[in-house]
């Protein structure tokens, strides 16, 4: 099996853990069998995993999480997924044409073979795999040129787009996988409406759609005269921004749908967030009390006490504090917008960095560095600034200006500004990094 799977969003509605750069597929908020905690991204592709073992996995996401797909991701055998960057955001169809002509051109893909594309951050069992094997056999017989998966909606939510199956043409029924022609679609109504689409029979429509590779590039080909992934990606910006309901689905006149009964969650917001938590609190907390309804999650150091609270989300992480009521959580989004603050935690390809204190004047920063075994920093320098490493753990190897230095704990190094330099970590490695210069800011770097 092909999947497409789409990793964006600018991680507004999970504020303060999640930023432009950490959106809330990235969170490790859930335990697995071990008990260890991974992220949605992460849960996601391990189911993927286990029920299709051999499925080609390409993730179409965007520059700014490029980093963190491949930290979070990357597979140790290095057989596993594929990376399909988009140059710029311009919403899913877009998207979803960039990463077709990278199957097709760059990965050897036939026109006739089907693909699924999917969110990668949807909360759901076994059942869901069960029903996207049903999508994939759906496009195999050629039921409909674009087949959707929806969901049974479980209560009139605002936060979805519907569609509803209409019957099946007389004389031809269903298939054996339940496929029907899709009457109309409805974008993010309101809850009135949306109990009424409800009582029509509507679904859900949850991201979740196939076709044959072909019917895609057909499209794409009416937008852009170009196949090739190289073709596509330099003319990215020529394609419309535009989502791929309203480019592709609600335009499709051979549209089919396939129900799903299983539980299906879109966990976009602490509210939703909290129904699937495990336990009501992560990380360093202490719920005293009186608290009744209350979930919290620290990803700081310091204690957090929580006493005599009711229906309340409480969150602390680098980027600030959060205490809302929990029906008020989901409407987060336009206060977040008007916070103006740089970053405080960024995972990249090599680790993470968190940033532990910034100078006046913009003159100074100090920085955590966590590095992963085998993990290597691109060679680059800084024009505008110093920079001094302190091993705290762990050993490595960094090399400045060609001549290469071992590292381990208590090594300090000075990098002065305009120094070319990497550091690979040979294992798990935490430093401190402390910038100095006539201007301490993230454009400052030059790759080589």
């Amino acid at each position: 099996m092909n999947f497409i799977l789409l990793s964006g969003g600018s991680g507004k509605r999970l504020w303060p853990l999640s930023n432009d750069v950490r959106s809330k597929q990235f969170l490790k908020l859930f335990q697995n069998e071990a008990g260890e905690y991974e992220s949605m991204a992460q849960r996601l592709l391990r189911q993927l995993r286990a029920a299709f073992p051999d499925a080609s996995v390409t993730i179409a996401t965007g520059e700014s999480q490029k980093s963190a797909v491949l930290n979070q991701l990357a597979e140790p055998d290095g057989g596993g997924i594929s990376v399909c960057c988009e140059p710029a955001r311009r919403d899913t169809f877009p998207a979803i044409a960039l990463a077709a002509a990278y199957l097709y051109s760059e990965q050897g893909l036939g026109e006739d073979e089907p693909v699924i594309v999917c969110p990668i951050d949807p909360f759901v069992g076994p059942d869901y795999f069960a029903a996207l094997a049903r999508l994939e056999r759906a496009v195999r017989q050629d039921a409909a040129s674009l087949v959707l998966m929806g969901a049974a909606p479980t209560y009139p939510s605002a936060k979805y787009g519907y569609f509803l199956p209409g019957p099946a043409p007389a004389g031809q029924g269903e298939n054996g996988e339940g496929v029907r022609p899709v009457a109309w679609f409805r974008e993010k109504p309101s809850e009135e409406q949306a109990a009424g689409y409800i009582a029509e029979g509507a679904l859900w429509n949850c991201g979740v759609f196939g076709f044959r590779l072909g019917y895609l590039l057909g499209i794409l080909a009416g937008y852009l005269p170009a196949k090739t992934y190289r073709e596509v990606y330099e003319h990215y910006g020529e394609l419309p921004r535009t989502s791929f309901d309203y480019a592709v689905a609600e335009r499709e006149k051979a549209v089919g749908c396939i129900r799903f009964e299983g539980a299906w969650k879109d966990v976009g917001t602490w509210n939703t967030l909290a129904e699937v938590m495990s336990q009501p609190a992560l990380g360093n907390v202490v719920l005293g009390s009186g608290c009744e309804n209350v979930h919290a999650v620290n990803e700081l150091e310091q204690p957090l006490l929580v006493m005599g609270a009711k229906d309340m989300i409480v969150a602390a992480g680098p980027d600030g504090v959060l205490v809302s009521d929990k029906h008020q959580s989901s409407y987060i989004k336009p206060y977040v917008d008007g916070l103006h603050q740089r970053v405080m935690f960024e995972e990249k390809s090599w680790g993470s960095f968190r940033v532990l204190l910034e100078g006046p004047h913009g003159h100074s920063m100090t920085v955590h560095l966590a590095v992963r075994a085998g993990g290597q920093m691109s060679y680059h320098c800084h024009q505008n600034r110093d920079e001094v490493w302190t091993v705290l753990s762990g050993r490595g190897r960094a090399t400045v200006e060609g001549r290469e230095t071992p590292m381990g704990p208590g090594t300090v190094l000075r990098l002065p500004a305009g120094a070319r330099h990497t550091l690979r970590a040979e294992t798990a490695m935490e430093l401190i990094e402390v910038q100095l210069g006539c201007a301490v800011e993230d454009a400052d770097v030059k790759q080589f």
